[in-house]
């Protein structure tokens, strides 16, 4: 295989491997309540950063070192990884159950009108009363980041066969570099797609967001428990 072309196969295969159930359910957990199309990209972006972060690091090191991931420590990988995604989803319906948490339609400016998730959590007055005040800068993109790395260490193992393919060190860097940049590519890109329904859903009544939200998060949970228990019984 020549070498561009294995690195564009490399991309496209992490474009593949970005659209993974445990990949989308933990991103849209993360995005819950955070709505706006740049949040949605820099979160995609972000966490296939971090994706790409651990996939270099760890696969990079034992391709020089001569090393592989035993399938226990695979599994133990996927395990915790299964574990965060069940964590994600019960914040979102914690956020939902314990934090008093409703939806206003408003604007700042000059901005478009947009939907808001808005927390009563330590307030005693009446609900007319509140102000109503909120912040739109914090993004959680470290979180993003940590989460990606978190996948990235668990998909490590398969990358480092596939890696392990090819016939020379250089161009099994080359490659592991063109899954993680497809990985990111593919993630920016669902991000986008993702962000024309769900501006559809900021147009819906606040009971439907919040029926939204209470899907994401349970499905977030299935999906995170489902992981963990195929790894358990592995071990």
């Amino acid at each position: 295989m020549e070498y561009y072309t294995l690195l564009l196969f490399g991309g496209l295969v992490g474009m593949q491997h970005a659209l993974e159930a445990d990949h989308l359910a933990a991103v849209a957990a993360m995005s819950a309540g955070r709505t706006t199309r740049r949040a949605l990209l820099l979160r995609g972006g972000f966490w296939g950063l971090g994706h790409t972060v651990m996939l270099v690091s760890i696969c990079g090191v034992l391709l020089v070192w001569g090393g592989t991931i035993s399938s226990r420590t695979q599994a133990w990988f996927e395990l915790a990884v299964g574990l965060m995604i069940v964590m994600l989803g019960a914040n979102v319906l914690y956020q939902l159950l314990r934090q008093r948490l409703h939806f206003h339609f408003h604007q700042h400016d000059s901005d478009e009108p947009h939907l808001h998730a808005h927390s009563h959590i330590d307030e005693m007055g009446a609900h007319s009363e509140s102000a109503h005040y909120h912040k739109h800068h914090d993004l959680k993109l470290g979180r993003a980041v940590l989460v990606g790395m978190m996948h990235g260490t668990a998909g490590s193992a398969g990358l480092l066969l596939l890696a392990a393919t090819t016939d020379s060190a250089i161009n099994a860097l080359g490659y592991i570099l063109a899954f993680g940049a497809g990985s990111i590519l593919g993630m920016i890109a669902l991000s986008f797609a993702a962000s024309y329904p769900i501006g559809f859903l900021d147009k819906c009544t606040g009971w439907f967001n919040t029926a939204a939200l209470a899907s994401i998060g349970s499905a977030a949970m299935i999906i995170g428990i489902k992981l963990f228990l195929e790894n358990w019984i592995t071990l």
